[in-house]
């Protein structure tokens, strides 16, 4: 196989800029061939804007049509699984959107079903290309922070209007989208969390609904968590505060790691803190810390970056940077969180219970607002700012 024939199922905002990446000729060993989306508005549009593809209004029409060999899934996170698995039943290698589904219990199916076809099955989760997140990891894996303390992530700087929120029915529904800012807008930051500091334990959280816009989903929350080794850490979200921060602190034995404004800041210390602590004769020591601080060198190509790295996982055999099953990492952290907050912030550790997390979310789906029509996000062709890291 020379060249891979790539088929994107939704076409909105995200998807319409990767279609657009790989028929520039930005994805080496891809080729467009096909696309589906079920708006009407969009489907018109294609001829036009991507005339060398074939079009179709249903997904499963282009999974068997024989054009294509792998397809990215770009719909809305409550198809995600659904698709994805078809695809994979199918025998074409498959690239889904964060997260991989609304339901843990739905990506472990769908990760079963990828394992025991010979296809590749990967994530979109672009920011782990970023030359600091990537280096923060390598610092916490090769144990140069010694043992972890504490890890605390604020990003609030994802601020939407209600306008926003107003764009499309589906948006920030439990029937449209699964869930809010811990499904829409933070996926990667909780990947990245535990991608560098480990999976937690167990997790207590706070989802607050409605706290700044009118939605029935969650717009603020906070996460605390436990980890096996004793560390703790906090992760804090919202789309209602403005200006907002992006803050990621991790702190360990041997010193202490700040990311902020596109800076990584790396503080080490000449002994370990324990030492320090148990054979220091000053009361309040002073310590002089070697200094470290690396400046953001990321070309915002992120996406391009990790579908280039699934076209040479197909082709080539090369390690995925994002495989599916990590998709259940991030979704299983966001997952625990709903629980204990509709749980009355209960405590829970992993893993959990599934079932029970699916019967509480049908109930909230079951009385959403959301009537499925054909909403159509008009935005389309490329990637946008705001799915950058937005130091």
């Amino acid at each position: 196989m020379k060249n891979i024939k790539v088929g994107v199922i939704g076409v909105g905002n995200i998807g319409s800029a990767h279609a657009r990446a790989i028929a520039d000729g930005k994805v080496s060993g891809m080729v467009l061939s096909a696309l589906c989306d079920v708006s009407t508005e969009r489907f018109a549009r294609f001829p036009q804007e991507f005339p060398d593809c074939a079009y179709y209004t249903n997904y499963e029409e282009l999974i068997k049509s024989g054009e294509v060999d792998a397809v990215i899934v770009s719909v809305p996170h409550i198809s995600h699984g659904v698709i994805a698995k078809f695809a994979l039943e199918n025998g074409l290698h498959v690239l889904v959107e964060k997260p991989v589904d609304i339901s843990v219990s739905v990506a472990r199916r769908l990760n079963e079903v990828a394992k025991s076809s010979d296809k590749i099955f990967g994530i979109m989760f672009n920011q782990r290309t970023n030359p600091l997140f990537a280096k923060t990891r390598e610092i916490v894996k090769n144990g140069e922070l010694g043992k972890l303390k504490r890890s605390v992530w604020i990003v609030t700087n994802w601020y939407r209007t209600q306008k926003y929120y107003d764009s499309g029915s589906w948006r920030a529904t439990w029937a449209g989208e699964g869930g809010g800012v811990l499904l829409n807008q933070a996926p990667h930051n909780l990947d990245l969390w535990q991608w560098i500091c480990g999976r937690p334990k167990a997790i207590t959280a706070f989802c607050d609904i409605a706290k700044y816009h009118r939605i029935e989903v969650e717009d603020d929350v906070t996460i605390f968590a436990e980890f096996e080794d004793g560390a703790t850490g906090s992760f804090i979200t919202s789309t209602g505060e403005y200006p907002g921060t992006n803050r990621l602190e991790i702190t360990g034995e041997l010193g202490k790691l700040v990311l902020e404004n596109g800076v990584l800041k790396y503080w080490k210390l000449p002994i370990p803190e324990r030492e320090l602590c148990e054979n220091s004769a000053d009361m309040h020591p002073t310590v002089d810390c070697e200094y470290v601080e690396i400046k953001d060198e990321d070309d915002g190509n992120g996406h391009v970056k990790i579908l280039q790295n699934f076209a040479d996982s197909v082709l080539f055999g090369k390690e995925l940077i994002a495989p599916g099953t990590d998709g259940i990492h991030e979704l299983s952290i966001s997952n625990a969180a709903y629980l204990s907050s509709w749980l009355g912030n209960k405590k829970i550790e992993f893993p959990f219970d599934e079932n029970e997390f699916d019967r509480l979310l049908l109930e909230r789906m079951k009385s959403s607002s959301y009537v499925k029509n054909e909403d159509a996000d008009k935005r389309a062709g490329e990637y946008s700012s705001r799915w950058s890291v937005k130091w």
